[in-house]
């Protein structure tokens, strides 16, 4: 799922809601934020302004 977000922002070609992620892969909103937690502490993932993401 990790591999998926990072895929899904870097196609965005801009910071993204955790929200619009999970409507471009058509999961379940928890899902990819468990996710983009996960990528955040591994440092794949940073977060340009409040509740917006972005590959690192």
């Amino acid at each position: 799922m990790e591999d998926k977000v990072l895929q899904a922002m870097k196609d965005a070609g801009k910071p993204v809601r955790p929200g619009d992620v999970a409507k471009a892969l058509g999961v379940d909103g928890k899902e990819v934020s468990k996710a983009i937690d996960a990528l955040k502490k591994s440092g794949r993932v940073v977060s340009p302004k409040r509740c917006f993401y972005e590959p690192a």
